[in-house]
């Protein structure tokens, strides 16, 4: 089950890098705000083995920056082996930059903490849980757990690829982008109108150059991550999404879909 900690990891790596063609400065409509919430099934191969939720969990300061205050979890795992991780990202309203970003990982027997405080207006770094000191980043850097809300501001048209350079350490850099077709698809909360993506990250783990995942973009003003699929060598890890509560939202080309209130019936 160590795989499950990886996908939380690539699924979060993934949208922070993709989402890096925001302009710099501009003022954008963004298909999120604060109260947003979505909850998923994760599954290997046939079986349950997780849940997971990804939120906007409301604007704050950081440094003087208005920011959203992002959160994704996951958990679950087998008798034998649990995973329970929780991802928090503070990115900046105006140019979505990255701010600061949290991993609190707790996988098997292993527990681990870190902690960033990133600095876009001298493109610098500073894992502050070890004090290394500032390290080197880019414009406009971006962590993973941005890349969740990120990715959903970036047009995407079937047939192009989009290679982006702003992941917040340099050497992870570049990420390319395949957006590969537009299908409808049938997930618990719902069917919808999707467009399918193919990430490729220099990195380990589902989103790997040597592995193959696919994701999941709901095909309206939304951009809702539905759901992603990845191959491994022993099976396959999947999530699906459950619910979702989108404030003053209203979503297209969606079929009986599972929404918490005021948009519809809870779960």
């Amino acid at each position: 089950m160590g795989g499950l900690g990886g996908f939380a990891a690539g699924l979060l790596a993934m949208t922070a890098l993709s989402a890096a063609s925001t302009v710099a400065g501009a003022q954008i409509a963004h298909p999120f705000q604060p109260g947003e919430r979505m909850t998923y099934d994760v599954r290997f191969s046939a079986m349950k083995v997780g849940t997971g939720s990804m939120e906007v969990r409301g604007i704050t300061e950081v440094r003087g920056r208005p920011a959203y205050h992002t959160v994704f979890s996951i958990r679950g795992g087998t008798p034998f082996y649990r995973v329970n991780d929780v991802f928090e990202s503070w990115f900046a309203t105006d140019d979505l930059s990255a701010l600061r970003f949290h991993k609190d990982q707790d996988e098997g027997p292993k527990e681990r903490q870190v902690k960033y405080e990133i600095y876009p207006e001298r493109q610098a770094y500073n894992e502050t849980t070890k004090n290394r000191g500032e390290q080197p980043s880019v414009q406009q850097p971006l962590d993973e757990g941005s890349f969740l809300y990120l990715v959903r501001t970036v047009p995407l048209e079937p047939g192009q690829t989009y290679h982006f350079n702003r992941y917040f350490k340099p050497d992870r850099n570049p990420v390319t982008i395949r957006v590969l077709r537009r299908e409808r698809i049938k997930v618990p909360a719902g069917t919808f109108d999707a467009i399918v993506v193919q990430p490729v990250i220099k990195s380990k783990g589902i989103f790997s150059e040597g592995g193959h995942a696919e994701v999941w973009l709901s095909d309206d003003e939304n951009r809702m991550l539905l759901q992603i699929k990845s191959r491994l060598s022993i099976g396959s890890l999947n999530l699906y999404l459950k619910s979702y509560y989108l404030p003053n939202a209203v979503v297209a080309g969606s079929d009986k879909a599972t929404v918490e209130q005021p948009v519809g019936s809870g779960y």
